[in-house]
């Protein structure tokens, strides 16, 4: 019998077998992953398109088209869909990002090809009701005005903008005359566009029917569907970093600041990625991180502080992130810079070194636990044109890499004279 009074015994992780996505094809050329684990009955369906951010020709489009599909079909109305997928126990979620834009559906197994007929519906047929849109515009515009008086999204937004320059797609930001200005027909047209057989692939994972394939090809592969023809442009507006690296807006009546130290990076395709997202850790990927015992732990600036790298398809940057009292801004700062100072100047100790391991390899344990997880995953690599390969380079690049890589990482990427400083709030 297991006996509870003993301490179990301590073991690292030598490797992690992960669930491979299994390839094919629907009838009419549409690509297909499965991911078949699990238990539960459950089946999750994602429709992924080249429909992100990055795509459209002004802000509020790709999001627009995307939210909208659910308002109204040629068959059925907003509240009809809405009622139907929830009839059948199902879950609908529709999701925008900087370079896709995802359509997934979470069903029972024993309702998905019902739950797939509304999924049809939305993905061929979508009639975007003008008075849908006023109402989902309207009630947009009122949350963006909110968020506009919030210092943390407001640095957020500023800092994409200084990163990748005001017009390319990363960085543009949305205004209120934005709000005015899109139309239905915008909308339309990036739907026509974007939303069709030839940009679609299918990822499904669950406890998956062996009727799968066939439901699929009934109501998305038997024939095109859309405007397949339709070529998604490429986008040549160069990133555009400004060269000015201390940035402030006063907002006087702030009781915080927000604070972002960044600079413009590489994505998940550079081979520096891996041993990089470890010296991240050390220094604010995690709650043990030298930011967290600094700044929140022995100061008591902040509730949070982290620091992490966004890795787009077209770009990436690293970023230190938080808010902290209005009054201790400047010490902040001084200690943000004081910490990455340390890793470009001494080597981190073995100890250290050994805890991040354990964690960073912990984590990624615990993010392939279950189909729907394993899917992300999958994903993860596939957005970027990265194969399974990846998982055992970065597994490799943990295990292996030493605190004098770490240090010279740090000179390399982390110079005081390469990061971009903005702060919204109140400088003490």
């Amino acid at each position: 019998m297991l006996n509870r009074q003993e301490t179990p015994a301590f073991k690292t992780i030598d490797k992690i077998d992960i669930i491979k996505a299994n390839k094919q094809k629907l009838n009419n050329g549409i690509d297909l992953f499965s991911i078949n684990a699990g238990s539960q009955e459950i089946t999750k369906i994602e429709f992924v398109f080249k429909a992100g951010m990055y795509f459209q020709s002004a802000p509020l489009i790709a999001s627009n088209a995307n939210t909208l599909i659910e308002t109204g079909t040629r068959s059925y109305t907003a509240n009809q869909i809405s009622d139907g997928i929830d009839f059948f126990g199902s879950f609908l979620e529709l999701e925008v990002g900087q370079d896709y834009a995802n359509v997934t559906i979470y069903s029972l197994n024993k309702y998905l090809d019902q739950s797939l007929k509304f999924i049809e519906e939305i993905l061929k047929y979508p009639t975007f009701p003008e008075d849908e849109f006023k109402i989902h515009v309207a009630n947009k515009k009122q949350k963006h005005q909110i968020n506009s008086q919030k210092v943390d999204i407001l640095a957020r937004r500023r800092f994409s903008e200084l990163i990748f320059g005001e017009k390319h797609p990363y960085g543009v930001q949305v205004s209120d005359s934005d709000f005015e200005r899109v139309s239905v027909a915008e909308i339309k047209s990036f739907f026509n566009d974007h939303y069709n057989s030839g940009n679609c692939t299918i990822i499904a994972s669950g406890y998956l029917p062996n009727t799968l394939t066939d439901t699929l090809n009934k109501y998305f592969g038997n024939s095109s569907w859309g405007n397949d023809k339709a070529k998604v442009g490429l986008v040549s507006t160069p990133i555009q970093t400004t060269s000015q690296k201390k940035h402030f807006i006063e907002r006087p009546d702030a009781i915080q600041s927000a604070i972002k130290v960044g600079r413009l990076l590489f994505n998940k395709t550079d081979p520096d990625y891996f041993k990089f997202q470890v010296l991240n850790t050390i220094l604010g990927g995690y709650f043990g991180s030298r930011l967290m015992a600094n700044i929140r732990e022995d100061k008591g600036y902040t509730y949070g502080i982290g620091s992490g790298l966004a890795s787009f398809v077209n770009g990436g940057y690293f970023a230190v992130s938080t808010e902290v009292g209005a009054d201790v801004t400047k010490q902040t700062l001084e200690e943000i810079y004081k910490e990455i100072a340390i890793l470009r100047k001494d080597l981190v100790s073995s100890n250290e070194l050994e805890t991040v391991r354990n964690y960073i390899l912990g984590h990624f344990l615990r993010s392939v636990d279950g189909p729907f997880s394993l899917a992300d995953k999958f994903k993860g690599i596939w957005e970027f044109g990265l194969d399974y390969s990846y998982f055992d380079n970065y597994f490799t690049a943990v295990k292996t890499v030493t605190p004098k890589e770490l240090r010279d990482l740090a000179n390399k990427y982390l110079k005081e004279e390469d990061l971009i400083e903005c702060v919204v709030g109140k400088m003490n």
